[in-house]
């Protein structure tokens, strides 16, 4: 699970990153607004980085892990971005459903290290939390490692719920979500 996490996280802020780089050239290029779409899209992919930056304290990234997120990257970028020119909406509903994957993968490893007897509860159960995710999600002096895969959870299901959302949309449309980035904000410089 150690590289599944690592390679995950590792392609995961990409597809964000380019589709904000895609919009903030469209606005610049057409001299036009972009609706907000672009925060929350460079918000998704610095989320992303921040599981990768979690995993890789958690866990040594071998020569096969790093040739795999290599691979992945080379692979699924020029993807990403050949889709996003072609048929934006249909980028941000693969990236949904890539989410979707990422859901389903951290809720089995969630239930497996809270299982006892599981090979991964032996393992994971009392390790504790990086310093790098207490400090990023807020999480207590003794929050354990399985604290942090849950908040990695739930931000993968917010990811999923924001690519299929988007993939409703017009390009023109305004950004929901952007006074949920406002929020956040306020409550991060308190």
């Amino acid at each position: 699970h150690k590289w599944r996490l690592i390679v995950l996280e590792s392609f995961a802020g990409v597809p964000g990153f380019v589709a904000a780089m895609f919009r903030h050239f469209r606005s610049l290029r057409n001299l036009c607004r972009d609706h907000g779409w672009i925060h929350t899209l460079l918000e998704e992919a610095e989320n992303e980085r921040m599981h990768l930056l979690t995993c890789m304290k958690m866990f040594d990234a071998g020569i096969i892990t790093r040739t795999l997120v290599i691979s992945a990257q080379v692979v699924m970028t020029p993807f990403v971005a050949a889709l996003l020119i072609v048929k934006p909406g249909a980028a941000h509903r693969f990236v949904g459903y890539l989410e979707e994957t990422a859901c389903i993968t951290y809720a089995n490893v969630i239930h497996q290290v809270e299982t006892p007897g599981t090979p991964l509860h032996g393992a994971w159960s009392d390790v504790d939390a990086p310093e790098i995710a207490k400090t990023y999600w807020k999480l207590p002096d003794d929050a354990k490692w399985v604290d942090v895969l849950k908040c990695m959870f739930a931000d993968e299901c917010n990811h999923r719920d924001v690519n299929h959302t988007f993939a409703t949309m017009s390009s023109d449309d305004p950004n929901p979500f952007v006074y949920k980035h406002q929020a956040d904000a306020l409550k991060a410089w308190r």
